[in-house]
């Protein structure tokens, strides 16, 4: 249900929409509907989005926005990750409150899974 003035959906640049698509879907289960050739959609995710045919990339070192999953095992999600063609960036690393690693996803967008655990 859509809530006013709350956030609702989140759009990603990829460079590779095949790519990144097959990504999400053998790491966290994903499934997309695509809406042409140059726009892919997701939902049910805790956040809907999509992706969007574009060379650019969501990195934070660049200042963009970090999206953060959560994992009740960050170790088998970190195992997904890479199986599925991730590359880690940041391995895991203690925080106040828990534990994360960031991965950057095919088409070269950054992300991060953190655990309470």
């Amino acid at each position: 249900m859509n809530k006013h003035e709350k956030l609702n959906y989140v759009e990603y640049p990829a460079a590779d929409l095949e790519a990144t698509k097959a990504f999400f879907t053998g790491a966290f289960g994903w499934s997309f509907v695509d809406y042409g050739p140059e726009y892919t959609a997701f939902a049910g995710q805790g956040l809907d989005g999509g992706f969007f045919k574009s060379d650019l990339r969501s990195v934070a070192t660049n200042g963009a926005a970090l999206l953060v999953f959560y994992s009740d095992n960050i170790e088998d999600t970190q195992a997904k990750v890479t199986a599925s063609g991730g590359s880690i960036n940041k391995p895991v690393f203690s925080f106040p409150g828990g534990r994360r690693f960031h991965f950057i996803e095919p088409s070269g967008n950054e992300f991060a899974v953190w655990s309470d655990k």
